[in-house]
């Protein structure tokens, strides 16, 4: 991000809001206030009348930091951003429309019905009918003795179908300090601002301008965004589950995260985190401010990629939200469903006791000093088996303080908060501690600790995103497509992709091992992790869309071998039933271009193509032939456009005597 040291708004800006293209990039603009008779009344809402009441309550509710979790702080003024992520009350109608149909059957997954037509989408289509809402908030408390309780609380708050972090934290660091300066006007001013920009681009770097500052972000690229229509963008390169040469590029959710920063406590304990989230494990978070909350599950979501993270999060839960009721009530003994829930309110460690996997992360906000995680050894509770961190040694009081964490549990932060893990969970994969041993130590400097935040993220990023990408490499000849051989016709459909059988390919991947990479880093029973990934809430929903878009590709590259073939050398080594059957498939790949192609810029070339190749076809084929093919009037009336459009007479040409005693009257 690149702002200008001084913000100013452009004199000359058209405050005219194009709302579709708002709609590109945000829902609306919120300005919430905290009354202390009503509690949290929108004041403001920018596009009005675009929420539901039950969708304006559940907003309001999660636009304020949890009054329980928050700590007193003497300043006048206190800022804070964060988000969160809630579901929508009116359900999307989603669509299945992918590119094919993926069949589950006994432990076997296969492709069914390959439909080209859902490739002739053009591209950068937005869709609006995301299942979930995202709301990133810019709160300001302010403490006045002369106010009734203090002090007051409002929040600007950008709504927007998209978590684009990297786009709207930038934007309220504008916008929040500027709404308190000039008011309402500036939801307008930044609307106007915000309509004009150009439509999003996943995974590319964007230059946004707003007033006299330019926002450069970079954008998650679309493989690990929601697509709720079933259609896929993501890039053939990312079939191929190779590292990427240029980190620069984002490769999954919140790529901007500070995952250093959020669990610099516990830096031993991500590769458990890692496994818990590749599994679909459900996690409790809890963090004294919403922001360090934000920062943590953003953190481990970013932990996995390139996986397409499918499994519900909540960078901020109130105890307000639908969802909670419903955890509440959950049956002792019964399994939670798989969700990363980060919180604040030290009560839900007493509602959701049950939850297996509980971490605690940051500082409260009336200490926000921390010793060099080099020195100090970061602690880690487990009930199970319960370790002491250190990235040197295991002294004698680590080891006093875990047993003591063990005994206490997650319980013993409503005394005091500590950075600590507690799970019975035994992970497969080791701490690489050589990755741990690059980390900069940035010592006591605020600005300087920012700025090495930066570069120890780089590490631990590329790290698990290498670790990721190992990992899911083995799936890759499922999802690798199929070219069309020199003797084969691109006109025939393609062979489907392999079939997939979890049996089999534990037993392949058994056999043949998981890779040096890994094989260094994980024990000897690193099959269980495989197990758990194919048995957990991310494996399906990943393998479908990867699936989808192997067929996606596929169909391209037969298309694309389609508008190459020379059609005369082609059907000179045919027989005539083959003649036939390429004339069958030419027709329908021609009627396809024809009903479903207009949003490709190349349709009426390859629709031209395409009927020169089928009246070529038609010429070669005995004229008994001919007449029978003819017979369908659809079929007839295409021939004869075919006919009226092809090239001069002297070349292969429709018999007119065919037509006349064919065509309908």
């Amino acid at each position: 991000m690149s702002l200008s040291p001084s913000f100013s708004l452009k004199s000359e800006l058209s405050l005219e809001v194009d709302e579709k293209s708002l709609q590109q990039w945000v829902v609306a603009f919120c300005i919430i206030r905290f009354d202390l008779e009503q509690g949290q009344l929108i004041e403001e809402c920018y596009p009005p009348d675009c929420l539901d009441q039950n969708e304006e309550l559940e907003i309001s509710f999660n636009s304020f930091p949890d009054s329980v979790s928050q700590h007193h702080n003497r300043s006048s003024i206190h800022d804070c951003i964060f988000f969160f992520r809630i579901k929508r009350h009116k359900s999307p109608q989603t669509s299945s429309v992918a590119s094919s149909e993926i069949i589950e059957t006994d432990n076997k997954v296969y492709s069914e019905k390959p439909v080209g037509a859902n490739m002739q989408k053009s591209k950068n289509n937005i869709n609006y009918n995301s299942r979930f809402l995202y709301g990133f908030v810019f709160n300001r408390q302010r403490h006045d003795e002369r106010l009734k309780r203090g002090g007051e609380q409002k929040s600007v708050v950008i709504l927007s179908y998209s978590p684009y972090t990297s786009v709207f934290r930038p934007l309220l660091q504008i916008m929040g300090p500027l709404y308190f300066d000039i008011g309402s006007k500036a939801l307008n001013y930044i609307a106007a601002y915000v309509s004009k920009w150009p439509t999003p681009v996943p995974g590319q770097q964007m230059e946004l301008p707003i007033g006299n500052a330019s926002l450069k972000v970079s954008l998650p690229p679309s493989h690990c965004l929601p697509s709720d229509n079933g259609l896929f963008e993501d890039s053939a390169s990312s079939l191929a589950p190779l590292l990427p040469t240029h980190l620069s590029v984002p490769q999954g959710l919140f790529h901007d995260s500070d995952l250093f920063g959020a669990f610099r406590g516990l830096l031993l304990q991500l590769w458990r985190l890692w496994e818990l989230l590749l599994v679909g494990e459900p996690i409790l978070i809890i963090a004294p401010t919403p922001p360090q909350c934000c920062e943590a599950v953003s953190g481990l979501v970013s932990l996995v990629a390139p996986l397409h993270f499918s499994v519900d999060f909540r960078p901020y839960f109130t105890i307000h939200d639908p969802e909670f009721a419903q955890l509440n009530s959950l049956p002792e003994g019964s399994s939670f469903p798989p969700m990363i829930i980060g919180v604040t309110n030290l009560f839900f460690l007493k509602a959701l006791r049950n939850m297996p996997h509980i971490i605690s992360v940051g500082s409260p906000a009336s200490n926000t000093s921390r010793s060099p995680f080099s020195s100090k050894s970061p602690v880690a509770g487990t009930p199970g088996q319960q370790q002491n961190i250190s990235l040197r040694k295991l002294t004698p009081a680590n080891f006093l303080n875990a047993v003591k964490l063990r005994r206490d549990g997650p319980l013993c932060l409503m005394t005091e908060h500590k950075e600590a893990v507690w799970t019975n969970y035994a992970a497969v994969t080791k701490p690489d501690t050589s990755i741990l041993n690059r980390l900069i130590d940035a010592g006591m400097s605020p600005r300087v600790e920012e700025s090495m935040s930066v570069v120890n993220n780089d590490i631990l990023r590329r790290h698990f995103l290498e670790l990721t990408t190992n990992f899911l490499a083995p799936f890759g000849p499922y999802f690798r497509p199929n070219t069309p051989s020199e003797a084969s016709s691109p006109f025939a459909n393609p062979p489907p992709l392999p079939t997939f059988s979890a049996e089999e390919f534990l037993g392949s991947l058994s056999a043949r091992g998981p890779g040096k990479f890994l094989l260094k880093r994980m024990k000897s029973n690193w099959m269980d992790l495989y197990r758990r990934f194919l048995k957990g809430h991310n494996f399906l929903p990943w393998f479908r869309r990867k699936r989808a878009v192997a067929e996606q590709e596929q169909y391209k590259l037969w298309r694309q071998a389609r508008i190459k073939t020379n059609i005369h050398q082609l059907i000179g080594k045919m027989s005539e039933l083959e003649t036939v059957d390429s004339f069958n498939a030419i027709e329908r790949h021609l009627q396809g271009e024809m009903q479903y192609g207009k949003g490709n810029e190349d349709t009426e070339e390859v629709c031209k193509k395409l009927k020169k190749d089928l009246q070529t076809v038609f010429n070669v084929l005995p004229e008994d032939m001919q007449q029978l093919l003819m017979m369908n009037p659809e079929r007839a009336s295409l021939l004869q456009q075919t006919h009226e459009y092809s090239a001069p007479h002297h070349i292969l040409h429709i018999s007119d005597d065919v037509l006349s005693s064919t065509l309908p009257r």
